[in-house]
């Protein structure tokens, strides 16, 4: 799988260098329920109907793949059927303007994959890559090899942590498997489910202090993404909040996030407080 996952980072970073730049943005934790899908998707439909962008939603959460179960599609058109020799062509299914490719449930390890299998999905990921502005993956909870490699090929890698502890000390350990593996730092962090920006900076800085003090280097925060009660509410409805409620403190969050951290878009506008209180009203309380 090695020469297959150089090959992508060769190709990711011509992309890169040209004037035209597409990208692979990676979104990873070391726990879950740490709101990682939520804004991988968020992400994808942003690009897509903000941004007028061709995006892929690549779900490569193996284990407990449920993007599905939010965008309303078939589950039996996913990942197993290219881990088994099919195109990733033939498992493209299309919602809110932008195609996606489901993960799927069964294993209990993504180090069940064997070398063909991966290196086969990687191979794919490098050819089709070449049709998207964006590919947006959301990968699995947790740290294995094949998590670590699509995000050492990534142009972007955005760790999600939140003030709970449990999920900064497991957001640590993915960052020093990263860093003793293949000498990769290249990360942004995004604190979810913060009650402030004082809480979300807080957060960030014993995040960072601890990569700083034993890892010898320095994280970049990305954005502090607000506790939101609406987003529980979306994914009751089987949803997603920046479809139902895209002036909500998070959706706006994550918009600005994207302006700020990645290549191709356009900077943030400010708006008003008349427009923002006429977004509000139309979206209800």
């Amino acid at each position: 799988m090695k020469s297959q996952v150089d090959n992508l980072i060769r190709l990711v970073k011509k992309k890169k260098e040209s004037s035209e730049f597409k990208g692979i943005l990676s979104f990873v934790s070391g726990k879950g329920g740490v709101g990682k899908t939520t804004i991988s998707l968020s992400v994808a439909y942003i690009l897509a109907n903000s941004f007028n962008k061709k995006v892929l939603l690549l779900d490569c959460d193996l284990g407990l793949g449920n993007i599905h179960v939010l965008l309303g599609l078939s589950p039996e058109k996913n990942l197993k059927s290219v881990l088994r020799g099919k195109s990733l062509e033939d498992v493209i299914q299309r919602k809110y303007s932008f195609d996606v490719i489901l993960g799927f449930s069964g294993l209990e390890s993504l180090d069940e994959l064997d070398s063909y299998e991966a290196s086969n999905l990687i191979l794919q990921l490098e050819r089709i890559v070449e049709e998207y502005d964006y590919v947006i993956i959301d990968n699995s909870a947790g740290i294995s090899r094949f998590t670590l490699n699509l995000c050492r090929a990534s142009s972007e890698t955005f760790i999600i942590t939140t003030p709970e502890p449990t999920a900064l000390t497991d957001a640590y350990a993915f960052v020093k498997t990263m860093d003793r593996m293949f000498g990769y730092r290249q990360f942004k962090v995004l604190v979810n489910m913060a009650a402030n920006k004082k809480e979300g900076l807080r957060v960030f800085e014993r995040f960072s202090s601890s990569v700083r003090k034993f890892l010898n280097f320095d994280l970049k925060l990305a954005s502090i993404i607000p506790y939101s009660s609406r987003v529980k509410a979306s994914v009751m409805k089987g949803s997603f909040i920046v479809k139902d409620y895209p002036s909500d403190s998070f959706s706006l969050e994550l918009k600005k996030m994207l302006q700020s951290n990645v290549s191709g878009l356009p900077l943030a506008e400010k708006k008003g407080f008349i427009e923002k209180f006429i977004n509000f009203l139309r979206e209800g309380i």
